[in-house]
């Protein structure tokens, strides 16, 4: 399976209490306390496809990061929202979820071996010049997975910390995924992917025979998420003509100074 068909990715109209989701439905805003944060994606995922939302606002004062899986409950035959993804809606059976953390919550096994850090057995080469992320048998765009700073003075050694994954996973502007991966017999593995790093399997043997919903948990000192649409199979002549500007640059400050028309230097800059 080398790519999937991606569709407009956006929050389901059922959420949390806390919850305000703007017009697009793609940005989600707790508006008040720390829980009653509970996001779904509007549609199931398809198989390899995956949900990615950046972190765009956090919020002092509260213990805990944003929370994020899957799950085949259906929003829409909820009673209620669950005030909690952990435990409340890990409790009712059929969800995977878990905190974001540096060396995510990986479900190890024998063909792991010792070193079960992801970012250690990382080819660090390939990460820097596969235009593509590899989970297993699927394959997807990296140029969208990878957070990006605000452009500034010095955004483009941000930009290097966001790339090689060595800001905290739940950092202003990190991009966090969820996909699965069939693995036959009506199963599959679930994956978080952090700044287009793939942390490993988090859930194994996950049925797959009801519909798998993404499942964003805007909790404590995570305040706003926005979805990030992911391009698949041929990049667009848009995405092209961007990188192949931004290859040819020092940093993202130095477009200012390129005979460009003011659109498409916003759009290399903030893309």
């Amino acid at each position: 399976m080398a790519a999937v068909c991606g569709q407009f990715m956006e929050f389901h109209q059922i959420h949390g209490a806390n919850v305000k989701i703007d017009k697009m439905g793609t940005r989600a805003t707790r508006i008040q306390s720390f829980a009653d944060g509970i996001c779904f994606s509007k549609c199931p995922l398809a198989p390899g496809e995956i949900f990615l939302v950046e972190i765009e606002d956090k919020e002092l004062g509260w213990c805990g990061h944003l929370r994020m899986g899957l799950t085949s409950h259906d929003p829409r035959a909820l009673e209620a929202v669950p005030e909690y993804s952990l435990p409340d809606l890990v409790s009712m059976g059929q969800s995977w979820i878990f905190a974001i953390t540096r060396n995510h919550n990986r479900v190890l096994s024998e063909d792991d071996g010792e070193d079960l850090s992801p970012v250690a057995s990382r080819n660090s080469k390939s990460f820097f010049t596969d235009a593509y992320l590899h989970v297993e048998n699927i394959r997807i765009p990296r140029d969208k997975l990878v957070g990006r700073s605000r452009p500034g003075r010095f955004s483009h050694i941000l930009d290097d910390l966001y790339k090689s994954n060595t800001l905290p996973p739940t950092a202003r502007r990190s991009r966090i995924g969820v996909m699965y991966v069939p693995k036959g017999q009506e199963t599959a593995d679930m994956h978080i992917i952090i700044n287009g790093e793939d942390m490993g399997a988090s859930a194994k043997g996950i049925p797959t025979k009801e519909p798998l919903y993404a499942v964003v948990d805007v909790f404590a000192a995570t305040k706003s998420v926005h979805i990030i649409q992911v391009e698949y199979g041929f990049p667009s002549l848009q995405t092209l003509c961007r990188q192949t500007i931004q290859k040819h640059i020092v940093h993202r400050m130095a477009i200012d100074w390129l005979d460009l028309p003011e659109l498409l230097k916003h759009l290399c800059k903030y893309e």
